[in-house]
């Protein structure tokens, strides 16, 4: 497979790669521990692939990074946040594994309702 691959971000790249984007961003809260991160870890990977061209997904670990855990509230594991224009995209918080049918209906309403906004 080719494409873009999911980039891991820590609390010190977070404020430039997400809240400072001029796109869409995707934020997945995982864990190593975490089954249901690895288990839907090669849906996030084809995601990340097939949207490419309007949206950026990256992930943050759990444990190295507890700040922003704290600030986002992140209590499950993976969860997913989206966030437009440095703000978190309100009902766009996703929690636990989630298929791919599930998951491309998601980002397909997310990306909808923000281009109609």
């Amino acid at each position: 497979m080719c494409g873009t691959a999911i980039t891991e971000i820590n609390e010190t790249q977070f404020n430039d790669t997400v809240l400072k984007a001029n796109r869409s961003v995707l934020v997945e809260f995982v864990a190593n521990w975490c089954g249901p991160c690895r288990l839907i870890s090669p849906t996030m990977e084809s995601l990340t692939q097939e949207y490419e061209d309007r949206l950026t997904v990256t992930k943050v670990d759990h444990d190295a990074n507890p700040r922003l855990i704290e600030e986002y509230k992140v209590y499950e594991l993976p969860t997913l946040i989206h966030f437009k224009n440095g703000q978190e995209v309100p009902e766009s918080r996703r929690e636990s594994a989630i298929t791919k049918v599930k998951l491309k209906d998601y980002v397909d309403a997310l990306l909808e309702s923000i281009s109609i906004s």
